[in-house]
């Protein structure tokens, strides 16, 4: 029983991380580093170089201009676009390093299996802030925004505290995420095709250029 609670906290943390880092990798990251470096967490090897004050400090900042950038309707969407390069990979490298000293293949497994469950959580993410976006008001953006950052921090306190809870709920937030998904792409595709009408219908409503006649 002792080993099995030990597997489930090295995937609770490995999977939280990768998870909450599609989310907000920022946010991820501080959160995990100030509870390494005050101690109310031991950080495995992989992870230890979170808890150095140069990476809080970076990820803090980080974070601070991403709690802006966030709810910002538009400018979230090319923060999401931009990261779609950055909370992936990182989520995959957080992955693999949350499990401690194991073999290369055991390594790599757990980063690529890290890496798909950040792009899905950072796929669902953005996609839901494009459907948002439209919105004539900014509220929804920022209870949206707010409420994302309190799952990450609330997420990642959970997956270390109450492995097993967590790891049961990030089952659940999986196939709520699979559910999810084809309907946030069909919203995304629908407005898409409304901005690329507007564009055509103002094209069509433009004046043709003068014709440039010497007038003789």
């Amino acid at each position: 029983m002792e080993h099995l609670d030990q597997l489930i906290q090295t995937i609770a943390l490995s999977m939280g991380a990768a998870w909450a880092s599609g989310i907000n990798l920022y946010a991820a990251i501080l959160t995990l580093g100030v509870l390494g470096a005050t101690g109310n967490m031991t950080l495995p090897p992989g992870l230890e170089v979170l808890s150095d004050p140069m990476v809080i400090f970076a990820a803090g900042v980080m974070y601070f201009i991403e709690f802006f950038a966030d709810k910002t309707p538009g400018v979230d969407t090319g923060w999401d676009t931009i990261h779609t390069f950055i909370r992936i990979p990182a989520g995959a490298v957080l992955a693999a390093g949350a499990i401690g000293d194991v073999s290369p293949a055991l390594s790599i497994a757990v980063g690529l299996v890290g890496g798909g469950l950040a792009a899905g959580t950072h796929l669902t993410k953005a996609g839901s802030r494009v459907v948002i976006n439209t919105s004539p008001e900014p509220f929804s953006n920022w209870f949206a925004s707010v409420g994302e950052d309190v799952l990450v921090i609330g997420g990642l306190w959970t997956a270390l505290h109450s492995p097993w809870l967590f790891v049961g709920a990030l089952i659940l937030f999986i196939l709520l995420m699979i559910w999810l998904l084809p309907k946030i792409w069909r919203g995304v595709k629908g407005v898409l095709n409304a901005v690329a009408r507007l564009f055509r219908k103002e094209r069509m409503e433009l004046p043709p250029p003068e014709s440039g006649g010497d007038g003789g």
